[in-house]
């Protein structure tokens, strides 16, 4: 008996939880409430907000992980360096093997559209999927220290499950999860969805400092150009939590087969 038991808690499967906002974030602590009960839970997260780093790792300067107790019940580290760093030590350090699956978030703020380009959560679930590690990016759309995490919550975990579960879908799954802000009940249910044509129309604000010395301040206002009902954003705006299929290889095929034929050299 005492065999089986021990057999089964080997088989359980390894989740690693990172995120952008910091190991201190709320967002991360909801992920992890999420991910409770579903596998051995072991956090590695910077230890200081890295928004918008994007796929950044460090490079000349060392890197550091310390034990936190942040998590009741989960072996977790604070780390010096990027979310990606943070998976790349994760991998090689922490765990001495690579996860069943990573989950990055849940992110203060959307990650919709062109925003997972800059987003160092994606970039932590991208490089997971690099490594052949299933991944899942969540964003909640409330950028307040203080949001309801309660629907993020239900979700991630519903979403968590179906990876565990389709593992040997694809390899290198990674699935970017949007939560819209609004009440649970309100939530109209899931939509495996395309990423929206969508951007900033951006503007550098000049400003003085004290000392009356010129600087920018980026400001803009975010525009979606893209009228499908099959998109993020559409998803979003109808209160249905997004889900995106994403992947690191930007290749443009269509475009290739284009220059293939038309480009004479």
């Amino acid at each position: 008996m005492a065999k089986q038991v021990k057999k089964q808690k080997q088989e359980l499967p390894v989740i690693l939880v990172t995120n952008d906002d910091g190991i201190s974030a709320p967002g991360i602590r909801a992920l992890v409430e999420a991910a409770r009960g579903l596998g051995k839970i072991v956090v590695v997260a910077p230890d200081k907000p890295q928004s918008g780093m994007g796929h950044a790792i460090t490079i000349g300067q060392p890197l550091r992980l310390q034990k936190s107790t942040q998590f009741e019940g989960v072996e977790a580290y604070s780390c010096s360096g990027t979310p990606v760093d943070c998976v790349k030590l994760a991998v090689d350090k922490v765990l001495h093997r690579k996860p069943d699956v990573c989950i990055s978030g849940v992110n203060h703020g959307a990650n919709h559209s062109i925003n997972v380009i800059y987003s160092g959560t994606m970039s932590a679930a991208l490089e997971a999927s690099i490594e052949s590690i299933p991944s899942i990016g969540f964003s909640l759309l409330d950028f307040s220290i203080e949001a309801d995490f309660s629907a993020a919550i239900k979700y991630a975990r519903i979403i968590i499950e179906q990876v565990l579960k389709s593992r040997s879908l694809d390899k290198h799954l990674c699935l970017n999860v949007n939560i819209p802000a609004i009440p649970e009940k309100l939530i109209k249910g899931i939509r495996i969805c395309r990423q929206a044509y969508a951007k900033y129309e951006e503007d550098f604000d000049e400003r003085k400092d004290p000392h009356g010395k010129k600087y920018y301040w980026l400001t803009g206002e975010f525009v979606n150009f893209d009228k499908g009902k099959d998109t993020d954003v559409w998803a979003l705006k109808n209160n249905y939590v997004s889900v995106v299929p994403v992947q690191f290889d930007l290749t443009h095929y269509q475009l290739k087969q284009q220059l293939e034929t038309k480009w004479k050299f």
